[in-house]
C-alpha cells in the first residue's frame, strides 16, 4: 500500500478517525460531567451552578431582597446550562434555610410541593453567607465561560458547608451523595479537631424523624443509615405521623401506605392527610387490629422506614475522590485555619502600610517639611527630591523605605496650617494601629485558637434554632413476616396431598399472609416447609399442616411410628426450629413402608396419654396399655426415637390430655429498643406462664400487660419494668406542686383492665414522680445540704406509711427544698435498688 493512503478499516480506527474521536468525545464529556456540573468541590462544598449563583448574588447584594427571575438572569452570564438548571439549583439551596434567605413560596420539603414561578419570589444572601463565603482579597478568579467576566474558582467558605448542606448528583461513571448534618455539630466538631480531641458527626435533616446510624461508617461507600417516622399511638384505633423521612414526601408515604393496605400487609380503615403548615397523616385502624403491630408493619411495608446508602465523593485537584465525613470535616477546618491566616496576613499587610504613611504624615507635618513645596525648585523633580531628602532623619523610625508614591500622596494633601490638635489625632491613630498590629500579630502566632474562637462566635451568632431535628437511636431489626397481616386463607386437601390458597372448596386449615411458610405432615412420616403458594403438593394422606415459626423451641410434636423394614413401633418428641424450604425430611427411620400411627402438635410441649391398641393375632400377652408421652425427652426431629412395642399395632388412641413439660417462657426487657424478648437481650423479668407484667412510667402512672412480644415501649419513659405479682405493695414518692411538698404512698393494684394506663399520684401541672420500688421493706435515704451541711436521713417506709388505695393523695414526706436527694437503700450488695430515680 503506497505510503499515506488509507484502508476503510484504518479510518475507523485510527485516533483521528470515527473511532478515535468517539473515544476522545465521550471522555471529554465524561470528565466535564463529573467536574462542571454533578460533584461538588471539596474546597468550598459547591457544584460550579451553585458557586456561579452566589457570586451572581453578592454582585447584586444591596440588602434588599431580589427577583429570583433576576437573578438567574445574572448567573446566566457565568452558567451556560440554560435558566432551568440555574433555578432549580436556586431553590434547592433556599430550601435548605442556611446561605439564602427568602421571601415568597419556595415550596416544601415535606410535601414535595414545587416553588412559585421565578417571577414571584425573592431572595438575598444571608448574613451568614456573607460572613463566611466570600472575601474578593483570598478569592481566586478564572475567567467566565465567554471570557467577558471573572468568576471564583472556588469561594473561600469558612464553614463545612458541604456537611451542612449535603449533596447529591450522578456523573458518568460515579455518584456522590453527602447526607446534611447538624449545623451546631459541625462547628464543635471542627473546635474538637482544632484542639486535638475525637469527634463524631451523624447525619440530621429538616424532616426530623429518627435515624440509626449504626452502620454509618462516616458517610463513605458501603455505608448505610436507616431512617424512620415518628408513629404515634393516639388511642386503640387511631394512629399519627408527624414527620416524614429524609427523601420522602408526605403524598410518597400516603401511597406507600394505601398500597401496602390493598396488598393486605396492613390492616387500616383509612389514611388522611391533614398536613398543613406540619406534617399530620392520620391512620385509623381496622377493628381488631393491633397498634403495635401496625407499627411494625408501616416500617416494614412502607416508605415509614427507607434506608439510605451515602457515597461521600468529592473534586480534589480536578479528580474525583471517595473519602469519609470526618476526612472532609477535617480537611473544612484545615482550609478555614489557612483562610483566617491569609486574611490575617493580608490585615496585617494593610495595617502596616497604613501605619507607615500615617507616621510619614505626621512627619510630614510635624517637623514641616510640607515647606519645601513653597521653596523654587527648578523641577517637581527637584521638589520630591527635597521632600526625600528632608525625610532622611527620620527613615529609621520608619518600617520600611519611603517610595516616591509615597512623597506623591503626601504632595497631594491640602497644604494649611497644621494644628497641635491634627499632631494629636495622628498620634493617637499610629498608637492605634499598632495596637491593632500588636492584636493580629498575636492571633498569627496563636492561630488555632484564633479559629477556635472564629469557630464559637459564628456558632453564638447562628446556632440559636439549628439544634438537632433528627433523633439518633438504634432501631430494631423487624422482619416481615413477624408483622404481615394475614391476609389470605389456606386450604388442605389430605387424601390428594396439596396445601394452598386456591383449594377453596377443601379443608380450611388457618389464615396467612403471603410471606409466611408451612409446615406439613404426612402418615408416611415425611415433613416438608414450603411458601404459601396458589397450589404445592406435599405427597398424599396429609396428617397435619400449620404455619411454620422458625426457631419455635416451644411447639413440640409427639409421634408414635411403625418400622416398615422390622415392624417396631417407636414414640419420640421433638421440635422443629430451623429447616431448609422444600426439602423433604424424614422423621421414621427411613424405611419405605413405615407410617404414622398417631401425630400432634402441642404450643407448650403438652404430653398426652394414649392408649395403644395391639393387633388380636399376636403373640403379646397384653393387648392394650397406656402410653405416656411424658416419660420421653424432647429430641431432634431425626431422633429414631424409644421403642414402645415390637408387636403389630393396631391403633393408638387418644385418652388422656396431658400438662406442659416445658418450663415457664424466659422473657427479658431489651431497654435500648424497648421490647420484650427470649433471646436474653436485656433485663431479665422472670419466667412467665399465664403471668402479666407491671410497668411504671415516668408520669407516674402504671399499666398491666400481657407477654407479648410485639408490644412497643418506650424504655426512656419506663421507671419500672417486672413480673407483676398482685400481692406486692408499690411504694412510691412524688412532688406536690400546689403544697410545694413531697408526698408518699403504698398501695396494690386493684384495677383489671389490660393495657391501660392508670395515673396513682395527684394530679397537677408540676406533680412529678420522683421515686418508686415494689421492695417488701424498703428503706428510702433522704440527702439534702452539701458540704459540711450534709445530711442523710434514713426512713423505713413499711413502720412509717400504711398501704392504701391506689387512687389516695398519700402521706406527707417533707417539705421541698432545692437540693434534696432520694434514693433507696441497697441491703444486700449483690442487690439492685427497684425502680428508677431521678
Amino acid at each position: 500500500m503506497a505510503k499515506g493512503t488509507y484502508t476503510d478499516q484504518d479510518f475507523l480506527e485510527n485516533d483521528h478517525g470515527i473511532t478515535g474521536q468517539y473515544k476522545n468525545w465521550f471522555l471529554d464529556y465524561a470528565s466535564y460531567v463529573i467536574l462542571e456540573r454533578a460533584v461538588p468541590a471539596m474546597e468550598d462544598g459547591l457544584k460550579p451552578v451553585q458557586r456561579r449563583i452566589l457570586h451572581a448574588m453578592k454582585e447584586m447584594d444591596d440588602g434588599r431582597f431580589n427577583k429570583v427571575a433576576n437573578i438567574i438572569g445574572q448567573s446566566m452570564q457565568y452558567h451556560p446550562h440554560g435558566d432551568a438548571s440555574i433555578g432549580d439549583a436556586l431553590v434547592n439551596m433556599g430550601q435548605k434555610d442556611l446561605l439564602i434567605e427568602r421571601q415568597g413560596n419556595w415550596g416544601d420539603v415535606n410535601t414535595g410541593d414545587a416553588a412559585a414561578a421565578a417571577r414571584y419570589i425573592e431572595a438575598r444572601l444571608s448574613k451568614f453567607a456573607l460572613e463566611v463565603a466570600f472575601n474578593a482579597k483570598t478569592t481566586e478568579w478564572q475567567l467566565s465561560y465567554d471570557g467577558r467576566k471573572n468568576e471564583p474558582v472556588t469561594l473561600p467558605m469558612k464553614f463545612p458547608l458541604l456537611l451542612a448542606q449535603g449533596a447529591d448528583g450522578i456523573a458518568v461513571g460515579l455518584s456522590t451523595k453527602i447526607l446534611p448534618h447538624n449545623f451546631c455539630e459541625l462547628i464543635d466538631a471542627s473546635i474538637k479537631y482544632l484542639k486535638g480531641r475525637k469527634f463524631e458527626i451523624f447525619p440530621d435533616f429538616q424532616t426530623a424523624g429518627m435515624i440509626d446510624v449504626t452502620n454509618y461508617n462516616e458517610g463513605k461507600r458501603g455505608g448505610k443509615v436507616r431512617v424512620r417516622a415518628v408513629v404515634e399511638e393516639v388511642d386503640k384505633k387511631t394512629l399519627v405521623i408527624r414527620n416524614v423521612p429524609y427523601g420522602v414526601t408526605v403524598s410518597t408515604l400516603c401511597d406507600s401506605i394505601v398500597k401496602a393496605n390493598e396488598q393486605g400487609k396492613i390492616k387500616i380503615k383509612k389514611v388522611t392527610d391533614t398536613t398543613a403548615a406540619n406534617v399530620e397523616i392520620n391512620i385509623e385502624l381496622a377493628p381488631g387490629i393491633s397498634p403495635d403491630i401496625t407499627i411494625d408493619a408501616l416500617y416494614a411495608f412502607t416508605d415509614c422506614e427507607v434506608s439510605i446508602s451515602p457515597n461521600a465523593c468529592v473534586i480534589e485537584g480536578q479528580k474525583p475522590r471517595f473519602m469519609g465525613v470526618n476526612e472532609l470535616l477535617k480537611s473544612s477546618a484545615d482550609k478555614t485555619k489557612d483562610l483566617l491566616r491569609r486574611e490575617l496576613e493580608i490585615k496585617l499587610g494593610e495595617l502596616q502600610d497604613k501605619w507607615h504613611y500615617t507616621s510619614l504624615e505626621k512627619i510630614f507635618f510635624e517637623e514641616k517639611i510640607y515647606k519645601e513645596l513653597e521653596k523654587k525648585h527648578e523641577t517637581w523633580e527637584k521638589v520630591i527630591e527635597a521632600i526625600d531628602k528632608a525625610f532622611n532623619p527620620f527613615k529609621k523610625k520608619l518600617k520600611r523605605d519611603i517610595t516616591r508614591e509615597d512623597i506623591i500622596k503626601l504632595t497631594e494633601k491640602p497644604v494649611r496650617r497644621i494644628y497641635r490638635l491634627d499632631i494629636d489625632e495622628l498620634n493617637a491613630q499610629i498608637t492605634a494601629l499598632e495596637n491593632e498590629i500588636k492584636q493580629v500579630k498575636h492571633d498569627l502566632e496563636h492561630l488555632t485558637d484564633f479559629a477556635v474562637a472564629y469557630y464559637e462566635n459564628l456558632l453564638k451568632k447562628y446556632g440559636k434554632g439549628r439544634e438537632r431535628k433528627t433523633e439518633i437511636r438504634a432501631f430494631d431489626t423487624i422482619t416481615a413476616k413477624s408483622v404481615a397481616i394475614a391476609n389470605t386463607k389456606l386450604y388442605l386437601n389430605r387424601s390428594e396431598g396439596f396445601i394452598g390458597t386456591s383449594l377453596k372448596k377443601d379443608e380450611f386449615i388457618a389464615e396467612c399472609s403471603d410471606l409466611d411458610d408451612i409446615i406439613v405432615f404426612t402418615k408416611a412420616g415425611k415433613m416438608k416447609v414450603v411458601r404459601v403458594a396458589d397450589k404445592v403438593f406435599i405427597g398424599k394422606d396429609i396428617i397435619h399442616a400449620a404455619i411454620f415459626q422458625k426457631n419455635d423451641e416451644r411447639t413440640t410434636y409427639n409421634m408414635m411410628y411403625v418400622d416398615g423394614e422390622s415392624g417396631v413401633t417407636y414414640g419420640k418428641r421433638f421440635n422443629v426450629t430451623g429447616i431448609t424450604r422444600d426439602r423433604e425430611y424424614e422423621l421414621t427411620k427411613g424405611s419405605e413402608k413405615s407410617k404414622v400411627h398417631y401425630f400432634t402438635a402441642n404450643p407448650n410441649g403438652e404430653a398426652e396419654v394414649v392408649k395403644v391398641v395391639l393387633s388380636p393375632n399376636c403373640t403379646a400377652r397384653q393387648k392394650e396399655f397406656e402410653y405416656y408421652f411424658e416419660e420421653l425427652e424432647i429430641k431432634g426431629r431425626s431422633s429414631m426415637g424409644n421403642q414402645v412395642t415390637k408387636y403389630p399395632v393396631r391403633a393408638v388412641k387418644f385418652k388422656e390430655a396431658g400438662k406442659s413439660t416445658l418450663a415457664g417462657r424466659k422473657l427479658w426487657f431489651d431497654n435500648k429498643f424497648g421490647r420484650l424478648n427470649s433471646e436474653e437481650k436485656g433485663e431479665y423479668l422472670g419466667s412467665f406462664e399465664d403471668d402479666k407484667i407491671l410497668l411504671v412510667y415516668d408520669d407516674g402512672s402504671y399499666e398491666i400487660t400481657d407477654t407479648e412480644l410485639t408490644q412497643r415501649f418506650e424504655p426512656e419513659k419506663i421507671w419500672l419494668i417486672e413480673k407483676f405479682d398482685p400481692e406486692k405493695v408499690i411504694t412510691a414518692v412524688y412532688f406536690d406542686a400546689d403544697k410545694q411538698q413531697y408526698n408518699i404512698k403504698r398501695f396494690r393494684i386493684e384495677t383489671s383492665s389490660m393495657k391501660t394506663r392508670f395515673p396513682f399520684i395527684k394530679e397537677g401541672a408540676n406533680n412529678r414522680l420522683e421515686a418508686v420500688t415494689t421492695d417488701e421493706d424498703p428503706v428510702l435515704n433522704l440527702h439534702s445540704g452539701k458540704g459540711a451541711q450534709a445530711k442523710t436521713q434514713k426512713i423505713k417506709i413499711a413502720g412509717f406509711v400504711e398501704v392504701m388505695g391506689w387512687k389516695a393523695i398519700g402521706n406527707k414526706l417533707t417539705d421541698y427544698s432545692k437540693g434534696i436527694e432520694m434514693d433507696w437503700e441497697v441491703r444486700d450488695a449483690e442487690e439492685k435498688p427497684q425502680g428508677k430515680l431521678f
